[in-house]
């Protein structure tokens, strides 16, 4: 990241991710920081809560290219978490999903650009790779929004323009893990889609991670994706129970949620075939060609085609013991499993 004093941006600055990585940059910045989002009163609540004159709070919508716009000016960074990211919610409502995540981000990334920010970060899903939702789909366009203005500005250009692309974030809210710890807590069956179904696990904190790695590293275009570990529900449902001293607490098993997969993807055969191996990440780098395409047909390619995708199926699979040594990492477990055992 830009070592300028300028201030930074946070689109959903609310968020689960908004508010961590808002924290973290607290700790080592006395930078101004910026929280665009629509909720007044998370808002007021994370106000309330910090009680610090660093965080600027501006009210407004990213679909609104001059709420948008007016947080943007004078920035020196943004990272762009503003997204509808419910997959039930979108599949019924597309046009929202299309609102927000197309044309939203379509209005960050060209504001971005007119006020010369240094650096951009949208945060991507493993569902836009091959998708088959709403939600999924109104990602893969954001990527392509992102690359295609890339592509327009040209690795000379102010402003850098990059992605991140993770899984399934531990305990952001919506997510499985504090609905089956409620669900525990209260008595009710744990309900479970499909039991062999995979998704990838990642901590926040690695999520938070993954984008300060952009920051520091992206390059015009680039698209960054972490090397994320999966495990099935059931072995994250057993994982739960055992956790909780609840070993045979009852499962019912409700079926498939709307245009659900039974394995997630984080980056295609395609993708990693020119991808470049950073260790923890892969970089996917930007593809600069233009439409004149005669000149690659006829002179070739020396690519060597990767014959499978990186998804939650043949990740690295965490067993029981692997899921719960993972969940004792996070915060919000040890505070539950404290309550719980009080």
């Amino acid at each position: 990241m830009s070592d300028d004093s300028s201030p930074i941006l946070i689109t959903g600055g609310t968020g689960s991710f908004g508010k961590t990585i808002l924290r973290e940059l607290l700790a080592v910045s006395d930078r101004e920081i910026r929280v665009l989002s629509r909720d007044e009163e998370k808002q007021d609540a994370l106000r309330n809560d910090l009680r610090d004159p660093r965080v600027r709070f501006f009210i407004g919508d990213i679909r609104d290219r001059g709420s948008v716009d007016r947080a943007v000016k004078g920035v020196g960074a943004i990272f762009h978490a503003a997204a509808l990211k419910q997959v039930p919610s979108c599949e019924f409502f597309p046009l929202e999903a299309v609102r927000t995540n197309v044309l939203g981000s379509e209005n960050v990334i060209r504001s971005a650009v007119e006020h010369r920010v240094g650096s951009l970060v949208c945060l991507s899903t493993d569902k836009a790779v091959h998708p088959i939702n709403a939600m999924g789909i109104s990602k893969a366009m954001m990527e392509k929004l992102a690359h295609a203005a890339a592509r327009e500005v040209g690795p000379e250009a102010k402003t850098t323009i990059s992605c991140v692309r993770y899984g399934n974030v531990m305990y952001s809210r919506g997510s499985v893990i504090p609905l089956f710890i409620k669900q525990i807590k209260e008595g009710r069956p744990i309900t479970v889609t499909e039991p062999e179904m995979t998704r990838f696990l990642m901590p926040l904190r690695d999520s938070v991670a993954l984008v300060r790695f952009a920051f520091a590293h992206a390059r015009q275009g680039d698209l960054f994706v972490r090397k994320a570990p999966a495990a099935t529900i059931a072995d994250l449902v057993t994982a739960l129970k055992e956790l909780f001293d609840a070993p045979d607490y009852p499962v019912e098993v409700i079926g498939w949620r709307h245009a659900e997969k039974l394995a997630e993807t984080l980056a295609s055969a395609q993708e990693l075939s020119t991808a470049e191996d950073l260790g923890d990440y892969w970089r996917i780098q930007l593809d600069g060609r233009d439409l004149n395409y005669s000149a690659y047909f006829s002179e070739g390619d020396d690519i060597s085609p990767v014959q499978e995708d990186f998804h939650s199926h043949n990740a690295e699979r965490l067993d029981v013991a692997g899921v719960k040594e993972l969940l004792l990492t996070l915060g919000e477990v040890q505070a539950e499993l404290a309550s719980w055992h009080a």
